[in-house]
């Protein structure tokens, strides 16, 4: 029996391919299908199925077209209903792959549909659980996604309370947990950087798997839980409903622009996403464009801050990205890119057109400016506010980037702004969109909140916040 692991950093997502005896299963591939189809060719396996754990809000999920081009049989558990061919499983239902079993474990909670899967060897043994967002390593899945006017995150959470315990803590210590995804994902809170571990393990050191009252265990996993992304229940939906072939999407914008085209698609109202590193883009960019650099967690922070999925976008990437940054911005559903302008930057520039900078300074210059000036200074901290009240700058105001575009009426356009994060990357993100909004006086920091600790003694504030679990 063979389990491969697919784990995409950018979104931190776990795909997985399972193949036993010739015959293949995808669980919740991405929508960048081809690598799943070729790793299935080389084997001389055939796709039979593809297991979704549940409708997916942070990415949309190749199912569709990876039934297309393999004949695979989508399934889903109890109680999905999809705008598309799919088969609903029931609890408890079992599958064979090759010499292989997969059982279905209906586990509600992070939505209604949640399921898990079971895999069993030939001789019926209990190897491994796709758990999906049911269970992550270090933490559960939110339960305040699938919120109806019927149905509270209380409601949801005494579910999850009931499918952990009735369902999974049932199954045996030396089961392998393979979640769906790891720290970084918005789909939890205190998700840990290891993909995958015992469930023996995990009964010990997952806060949520404690034993406790349902009641403590709803108040534990609502308590602390920052709004999703404003694209989650988009991306849901596509999900649930369908969406454009990945084909189509990608042949739409994988294609390199002249600085005429790039113009006029400019003069309709298309977005000028820069792909490139913080610190390139902060030596010379396009006026009015944005910068989210491949380099990070690309994917998440577009869908975090560009609130219209259908808006054209016109990218600038670095040499040879191009594609790769259209690939990455489908993936989370926001299928309008119209191409990337041909030679990048230098294009721009080396036409004579208009270009912007933002001062990026060390963190000792930094400090030499706050002393020069008494500390009398602006200071943005865009990390999360529980970043920001573990250790801070004094003076310091939590700006973080999640809300940026809720907060910008709040900056006066007449001020210098000093901007910085835990290691840089967002804080050029943040810069460019207060560039975008017409404040003028933005400065970087270099290296983020972490350089600024290790390299400065600029007095900080320490202050030990309530737990979140």
């Amino acid at each position: 029996m063979k389990v491969d692991q697919l784990y995409t950093g950018c979104l931190a997502e776990a795909a997985y391919y399972l193949e036993s005896n010739g015959e293949a299963a995808i669980i919740d591939p991405l929508r960048d299908v081809d690598s799943y189809i070729q790793m299935a060719q080389e084997r001389g396996a055939k796709i039979k199925y593809i297991f979704e754990t549940h409708f997916h809000a942070d990415f949309v999920s190749g199912h569709l077209d990876l039934a297309a081009k393999t004949g695979a049989l989508i399934v889903y558990g109890p109680t999905a209903k999809t705008g598309y061919p799919a088969y609903q499983a029931e609890d408890g239902e079992e599958f064979q792959l090759g010499d292989a079993t997969i059982r279905v474990l209906h586990t509600p909670g992070h939505t209604l549909e949640s399921s898990c899967y079971l895999l069993l060897d030939k001789d019926g043994k209990q190897q491994s659980i796709f758990t999906g967002d049911t269970l992550f390593i270090g933490d559960v899945g939110r339960p305040d996604l699938a919120v109806k006017s019927d149905l509270t995150q209380e409601d949801l959470a005494g579910m999850l309370y009931d499918s952990l315990w009735n369902k999974v803590m049932t199954l045996g210590d030396e089961l392998v947990v393979y979640p769906g995804h790891g720290a970084g994902s918005s789909c939890g809170k205190s998700m840990s950087a290891e993909t995958f571990d015992t469930l023996g393990n995990q009964k010990k050191v997952n806060y949520a798997l404690q034993p406790m009252p349902k009641q403590d265990f709803v108040e534990k996993v609502t308590h602390g839980i920052l709004p999703p992304p404003q694209y989650f229940s988009k991306n849901a939906m596509l999900n649930k409903s369908g969406y454009e072939s990945w084909d189509v999407v990608m042949g739409r914008g994988n294609k390199a622009l002249s600085l005429e085209q790039v113009e006029e698609h400019l003069a309709k109202g298309a977005l000028l996403l820069d792909t490139r590193d913080q610190q390139e883009f902060n030596k010379g960019y396009v006026q009015g464009s944005m910068n989210i650099g491949l380099g990070g967690m690309f994917a998440i922070w577009v869908g975090t801050l560009i609130q219209d999925l259908k808006q054209p976008i016109v990218l600038i990437a670095e040499e040879g990205r191009g594609e790769e940054a259209v690939m990455r911005l489908a993936r989370v559903g926001y299928d309008n890119a119209v191409g990337y302008l041909d030679g990048g930057f230098a294009t721009w520039k080396n036409a004579g057109k208009p270009v912007e900078a933002i001062p990026s300074i060390t963190p000792q210059e930094f400090e030499t400016i706050f002393r020069t000036k008494g500390g009398k200074v602006n200071v943005l901290d865009v990390r999360t506010p529980t970043e920001f009240l573990s250790q801070r700058l004094i003076n310091a105001e939590n700006f973080p980037l999640n809300f940026v575009n809720e907060s910008l009426d709040k900056l006066d356009k007449n001020q210098e702004y000093f901007v910085h994060c835990k290691s840089g990357y967002k804080s050029m993100i943040t810069s460019s969109i207060l560039k975008r909004a017409g404040i003028k006086n933005v400065v970087d920091i270099q290296g983020g909140f972490d350089a600024i600790a290790a390299q400065t003694e600029l007095e900080k504030t320490d202050y030990v916040c309530p737990s979140t679990l």
